[in-house]
């Protein structure tokens, strides 16, 4: 091993003795059970429902205070205790007013600390004091710890632990202390997040996830296609940048551009203005309660219109430049017979309604006007200066990928592009063919240096983010072809209909199911896929758990936009040392709900697998790096002993 490194890991660890302690901890930790997974897809901006399930921990709080318990509380009393843990702050608040005198307030307070040390324990004890160490509030660590770990088997101790619950009553500290419990037993009961896809787009407030996930203890991200066209937006990609303006006017969210991010729309807003009227197909949808007046509302759907138009054009342009992509019958523009104002698609002609082609030369209908090119110039620019938007997009990346291979099982926003026999779909890129892992792989490589290098607008790496948007052969949109022109200009219904890759119905099948765990150089035989990306109708019997049990869907309508279909508003996933659990959860209407009513937005449990044998750390990814680590410190141990002969031989 290298020797600088040694010695640079010989600083930290600057006695035998502690490399020694550090190896026995490391080789004991492997032996505890594994954490709680949780897996969460397709956010979608519902910030408001992500924390709820991130406060419970898809029911592991609840099971928790239930286990401990169920013979002391009533039911209304249980789930009074679980709204303190979810929401420690806004239930004080009612708490504190609804005790009628301060004598009622202290004995609540007292039985509420003990309690919440009792749960503390029980939550963690599959890890060591070291973990818990850091999960617990700072500024209360030494009183917790005195508290959790009390020994009164004499009693001689038992007024100094009765002392210090009283005193930190009195001294005002008992809320801080309840607050800071309550949020160490949310971190504790679930030790790793996964985020299988869609932070961005239809819902509100993605950029509250974002800061969530960016404090969150341990988390990471398997990149979903609107999280794709954000980074491809922020790496020069205008065609990107097109659609997400287009995706915040369509469902009433320009505020994330604007207020949220800061970037300026004056200059759209102009723009539009100058060359859009009303249109009633491009008048947003609205996700709130909150009612805009009609001038605030055409606005909207001028910039919705002027936006949605840009993007048309910018496609052509990357279509034409890219015949690998394969693409070009969707040079829809070129389509039209704007005399007759209608277009002809696949041999067949219709008529074309709601159209706003003000800025459209029919004679070049890919040309952006001056206007419109500096329109996207200065969008730009305003995208790759937002500071809060790097920090969000850097974060991404850095916790991102197209997919991710945990603990044995396949986690993956879309899908692996397959053909209808069930083998892997080829792309040619550059002269290179590209299939199965290879292909996800190489994805992954052209959006890492585009975001490497986002003064690069038009090059291939630039535009093959656009193309996983809405490519073929993607594994985020696994579709023949995005149908956005159409449903806005076309009344058939059929041509609005987006074929799926065969993927997505052979997923059904056990035997596929294994043919791509082993093709991602994985274990078929005990490994899951877990994917997003797609709804699951469960109001119309779709089931999310297929292939025997081989594939699991958890996009169940976190965004208000599907839940009529879905008949559901989501689901998640937990991961144990006993085995897999999904969960289905309802509408989640509100935290005043949540705080008034103590309801949960949990329904069934549905268990997925189950371990034969408690799976232990060592058989974990994380189990891997601590054997890794091992190795490291023991060649630093052999090291220092060589050092150590080698100076004794230098002074005999």
């Amino acid at each position: 091993m290298n020797k600088k490194y040694l010695d640079l890991l010989a600083h930290k660890y600057d006695s035998e003795e502690k490399v020694v302690t550090e190896i026995i901890n490391l080789e004991a930790t492997l032996n505890l059970p594994k954490g709680t997974e949780h897996f969460v897809s397709d956010l979608h901006g519902e910030y408001q429902a992500f924390q709820h399930v991130l406060r419970n921990g898809s029911g592991r709080v609840n099971e928790k205070i239930r286990d401990l318990f169920q013979d002391e509380l009533s039911d209304t009393e249980l789930n009074e205790f679980a709204t303190l843990v979810y929401y420690p702050e806004e239930k004080l608040k009612l708490i504190r007013d609804k005790c009628v005198n301060k004598q009622e307030l202290h004995q609540w307070y007292t039985e509420t600390i003990d309690r919440m040390l009792k749960l503390i324990s029980y939550s963690s004890s599959k890890y060591t004091r070291s973990k818990l160490h850091k999960a617990l509030p700072q500024q209360f660590v030494y009183i917790i710890e005195e508290l959790l770990y009390k020994t009164d088997e004499f009693t001689n101790k038992k007024p100094y632990y009765s002392k210090i619950v009283q005193q930190i009553i009195s001294l005002g500290q008992a809320d801080k202390l309840i607050t800071g419990l309550a949020y160490s037993t949310q971190r504790l009961v679930v030790d790793h997040l996964h985020v299988v896809g869609d932070i961005y787009d239809r819902g509100p407030e993605p950029d509250k996830i974002m800061e969530t996930l960016i404090n969150y203890h341990s988390v990471d991200i398997q990149w979903g296609n609107h999280d794709a066209l954000w980074i491809g937006a922020f790496s020069g990609s205008k065609v990107c940048l097109a659609n997400i303006i287009r995706i915040c006017a369509r469902y009433d969210n320009l505020n994330i551009i604007e207020d949220v991010y800061g970037i300026n729309l004056i200059p759209l807003l102009n723009l539009a203005d100058k060359y859009y009227e009303d249109n009633q197909a491009f008048r947003p949808k609205s996700n709130s309660d909150e009612k805009k007046s009609d001038h605030e509302l055409l606005q909207i759907t001028k910039i919705h219109q002027a936006i949605a138009i840009i993007q048309f054009k910018l496609e052509m342009s990357i279509i034409k430049r890219r015949p690998d992509f394969n693409m070009s019958e969707r040079l829809l523009l070129e389509k039209i017979n704007y005399d007759k104002n209608e277009i002809t698609i696949n041999g067949k002609t219709y008529p074309l309604e709601n159209t706003c082609f003000a800025t459209i030369n029919p004679d070049n209908p890919g040309e952006l006007l001056e206007e419109e090119e500096q329109v996207m110039d200065r969008l730009l620019f305003f995208v790759q200066h937002s500071e809060k938007l790097a920090r969000h997009m850097n974060f991404l990346l850095k916790k991102g990928s197209l997919y991710l291979k945990y603990n044995g099982n396949l986690l993956i926003h879309g899908c692996i592009p397959i053909d209808e026999e069930g083998n892997m779909e080829k792309m040619v890129i550059e002269n290179h063919t590209y299939a199965g892992r290879d292909l996800l792989d190489i994805f992954e490589h052209y959006l890492r240096h585009a975001f490497e290098h986002p003064e690069e607008t038009d090059d291939l790496a630039t535009d093959m983010v656009w193309y996983l948007w809405t490519g073929e052969y993607s594994s985020l949109f696994g579709k023949r072809a995005m149908t956005t022109f159409e449903r806005y200009f076309i009344k058939d219904k059929e041509t609005h209909k987006e074929i799926k890759n065969p993927y997505y119905y052979l997923r059904e099948k056990e035997e596929i199911c294994s043919k791509i765990l082993a093709e991602m150089n994985l274990n078929p035989n005990v490994g899951h896929i877990i994917n997003g990306h797609t709804p699951v109708k469960e109001i119309k019997g779709e089931n999310p758990i297929k292939a025997n049990g081989k594939m699991i869907v958890i996009d169940g309508g976190f965004s208000k936009a599907y839940q009529s279909t879905t008949g559901i508003a989501g689901y998640t996933l937990l991961y144990n040392s006993y085995g897999i659990q999904l969960v289905a959860h309802e509408k989640f209407n509100s935290k005043k709900d949540v705080l008034l009513k103590g309801s949960d937005v949990l329904s069934v449990k549905r268990l997925v697998d189950k371990e034969l044998e408690r799976k232990i750390v060592l058989e974990t990814n994380v189990g891997e790096l601590l054997l890794q680590e091992i190795s490291v410190l023991k060649s630093l141990l052999e090291y220092r002993y060589m050092s150590l002969d080698q100076s004794l031989q230098s002074n005999d």
